[in-house]
């Protein structure tokens, strides 16, 4: 039986534009996976390495022209919104290549031995290695920053793991553009274009998972997907790592006193962050509690007038915006669930933006308004009304892990102890990354970020955006009385690669 074709779609229309490729066959998931393999050896040169990435950035942004006008018309996303993602995803490939050449990521340590500690301490050298070939599969919502080129193939590149891409079948023909730039780049540094494999379609991915040469793999999609591939990298004969990035509610807590202080300002916020690429982001807030009293609806009133003015917009795809209007109806539907502004379909391509008002004491206890407790992807959000501090406790203590958790604080909450320190306890364990004060849409790539969370935001405890992203794919290894010569340059007491390292207890930087 013929592969079925894989073909390039228009969100804007659902019409096809063009065939791009066919699903990758078992046989034709191998042969990338084991080129790639082949290709280890060509990342072992660090110096080598972080020459790579830093031309692949420059490929990238060299072809920003026709990559741009590819996602654009693959996505819908607007050639703005796909302008300042390359660019990010661009700085990220050269982020990791400065933490290459810096080569503290390595975690050299260095222990000389020592007849006096009790017991005694023999020679130990201990640093990290690279895991191996790593899959990744393409997020829909950024056709940039997470699929072919993003996070999880630049920092796997940078640990020294070629990848083998699954791309999305949202932005096929983008996919196959950005892998033939990161071949191109690759092949200027002598590094053999198996490096970066790429296939297509939905047993090619399930085929990806179970192959005996892929040692770990990043994901960033649904939960039901995402739990499926999790599974099932649980259950080979030989486990590996699975780092996905699931799903999110990002919950919102507005203080009564905060509400009081600036009710338009948050109102306004708050339709930003929740409309801002037509609700597509991951770290969407989706449920928001705030006050029932007067503030709080000053705020609602804010809210109604920005999410009121905002165009209707394209989703990813169809059948995204088919899920998204059935999702809204059915919250809509609840006993006491409001819509001041209906999200839902806005024609017959896009969709609305909107919100949802609910009594937090409908959250409060287990019942048929858990569905409001579930990320619904797309422009809406769920603004839960409490009555007292006991309601928002009662609601927080029901959530599951999230990637963000934000605070709206008062000028006098947010000083020192008190209401604003409470809050931030209880959001803690909630999430990846707190915020107060501001809106989580938008993540930094900076080397203190965090982008991850409890389960069901990541099914591990790592980020993966920012430098520390580099650690999923690497493992320790220590060496025990090993004579001098045979050891790895990075293990050397000379240290010929001028590493950061610990040598016998003491910083060396």
């Amino acid at each position: 039986m013929a592969a079925a074709p894989v073909w390039s779609v228009d969100p804007r229309t659902g019409k096809q534009r063009e065939q791009v490729a066919v699903e990758a066959t078992a046989q034709e998931v191998d042969a990338a996976v084991r080129a790639a393999h082949e290709a280890r050896g060509a990342l072992a040169d660090r110096t080598v390495r972080a020459a790579f990435l830093r031309t692949a950035a420059d490929e990238l942004q060299a072809a920003k022209d026709g990559l741009v006008e590819t996602a654009d018309a693959e996505t819908a996303l607007g050639p703005v919104r796909l302008t300042g993602e390359l660019a990010r995803t661009s700085y990220q490939l050269r982020a990791f290549a400065d933490i290459v050449d810096e080569g503290a990521f390595l975690d050299v340590v260095i222990n000389h031995p020592d007849d006096t500690a009790t017991p005694p301490i023999p020679d130990l050298r201990r640093y990290k290695v690279p895991l191996g070939v790593v899959a990744v599969y393409s997020a829909s919502n950024f056709p940039f920053a997470f699929s072919v080129a993003g996070g999880d193939t630049a920092s796997a590149l940078a640990a020294g793991c070629p990848v083998v891409v699954k791309s999305h079948p949202d932005h096929p023909a983008l996919s196959e553009y950005v892998a033939k730039v990161l071949r191109r780049a690759a092949a200027r540094h002598d590094i053999p274009e198996g490096v970066v494999g790429l296939v297509h379609g939905f047993e090619a991915g399930v085929e990806l998972i179970k192959h005996p040469l892929v040692a770990a793999a990043g994901f960033t999609g649904s939960v039901r997907g995402g739990r499926a591939l999790f599974d099932a990298a649980a259950a080979r004969p030989v486990p590996i790592p699975f780092h996905g990035e699931l799903g999110s509610l990002n919950p919102v807590v507005v203080t009564e006193a905060a509400a009081a202080e600036r009710a338009e300002a948050i109102g306004a916020g708050l339709a930003g962050s929740m409309t801002l690429g037509v609700g597509q982001f991951c770290v969407k807030p989706g449920l928001v509690l705030a006050p029932a009293g007067a503030a709080g609806d000053a705020l609602l009133k804010s809210l109604t007038d920005a999410v009121s003015d905002t165009d209707s917009g394209v989703l990813l795809d169809h059948r995204m915006r088919d899920n998204f209007v059935a999702g809204v109806a059915e919250r809509a539907g609840l006993p006491d669930v409001d819509s001041p502004v209906t999200p839902g379909a806005g024609g017959e391509h896009t969709v609305s933006a909107g919100f949802l008002t609910v009594p937090a004491s409908r959250l409060a206890a287990e019942g048929e308004h858990d569905l409001l407790l579930e990320e619904c992807f797309g422009p809406v959000t769920v603004v839960a009304r409490y009555e007292d501090e006991t309601e928002v406790k009662a609601v927080l203590s029901r959530l599951p892990g999230n990637l963000t958790a934000t605070v709206q604080l008062s000028e006098e909450e947010a000083v020192g102890e008190g209401r604003g320190a409470e809050i931030l306890a209880e959001l803690t364990p909630l999430a990846g990354r707190v915020l107060v004060n501001g809106w989580p849409t938008g993540v930094a790539v900076a080397p203190a970020q965090h982008h991850g969370g409890p389960y069901p935001a990541t099914t591990s405890t790592s980020t993966s955006v920012g430098g520390t992203a580099i650690e999923r794919w690497m493992r320790p290894v220590a060496y025990q009385n090993a004579p001098e010569a045979l050891l790895p340059q990075e293990l050397r007491d000379e240290n010929p690669l001028g590493l950061p390292r610990r040598f016998n207890g003491r910083l060396e930087r």
